[in-house]
């Protein structure tokens, strides 16, 4: 199972079984989240780019598996996208102030 979709900012980001898994294994709630994650990926309210590189893809829903929680979607936004990490949180300001918003919905 490997996913291919296309970032707000042009570039088709991966999104491996493997690195599923990872994500399953570190937040066991985001395993009926699949789709979530990808229409975060797609269709986001905000992406905020980190010092680093990594890219925060964040989407705010008034209504998941824990309530309402904004996904975020941790990934490299480049010619060799991929998807490194996604998580659900009611504190996306933390991953706002991290870096830069480098598009908004």
């Amino acid at each position: 199972m490997e996913s291919h979709c296309q970032s707000v900012l042009g570039h088709e980001i991966r999104l491996t079984a493997e690195r599923w898994a990872h994500i399953v294994e570190s937040h066991d709630y985001m395993a009926g989240n699949y789709d979530l994650l990808l229409e975060t990926l797609i269709s986001p309210d905000q992406v905020v780019q980190s010092p680093e590189g990594e890219h925060y893809a964040l989407r705010n829903y008034s209504s998941t598996s824990l309530g309402p929680k904004t996904c975020v979607v941790i990934y490299r936004d480049d010619d060799n996208g991929f998807v490194i990490t996604s998580l659900l949180t009611s504190k996306p300001q933390q991953f706002v102030k991290r870096g830069v918003t480098v598009w908004k919905q």
